[in-house]
């Protein structure tokens, strides 16, 4: 399987930085703003986005959530094995905020909808943006776009993208992996 990287480290901080200064030009007061990120690789961001953010804006509260889609995903029922959600951690209602939903990697464009759907649950919001650390342009199943990217990538099928964190796998980066034929 052959890679290439995307982005290294240094590369990959600066994209979280700029993503988060994008984020305060847009909303400058977050006070009726909410980060949400999709469970399981998108908190990884969100999380990321909101202590850079709160370290930007200092005392300035910052509402931010976790939101499981498992059982939102129009392809739940194709899996072979019982699937395990992830938690959902929203401590808030999301009515009448400007929502930014925050995932790693925008492919098709499914969990983002799934996302949308679970995130009803929680109260109709005023608006949503979308944040994606890499958005797979060309294969949307789905009419769906980011707002926020911090790097858009053209891929074909055969190709994976795989964003590590160091948080789990030890380091910040992004590869894409060519998958054997």
């Amino acid at each position: 399987m052959r890679s290439r990287l995307i982005l290294n480290s240094e590369n990959f901080e600066l994209t979280i930085n700029r993503l988060c200064y994008q984020l305060i030009e847009n909303h400058n007061d977050f006070s009726r703003s909410a980060i949400i990120g999709i469970q399981p690789r998108g908190i990884f961001l969100a999380r990321r986005i909101y202590k850079t953010l709160s370290d930007i804006l200092g005392k300035q509260p910052i509402l931010c959530g976790e939101l499981d889609v498992t059982f939102f995903r129009d392809d739940y029922r194709k899996h072979g094995t019982p699937l395990i959600p992830s938690a959902t951690q929203l401590d808030f209602i999301v009515e009448d905020k400007h929502v930014i939903l925050v995932d790693d990697v925008l492919y098709t464009g499914r969990t983002i909808r799934a996302g949308l759907d679970a995130m009803l649950a929680f109260g109709r919001p005023q608006k949503v943006e979308l944040m994606v650390l890499i958005d797979r342009r060309y294969s949307r199943h789905l009419p769906i776009q980011p707002d926020y990217v911090g790097r858009t990538v053209d891929t074909i099928a055969s190709e994976k993208v795989k964003v590590e964190w160091k948080e789990v796998e030890g380091e910040d980066k992004v590869s894409l992996y060519t998958l054997p034929k």
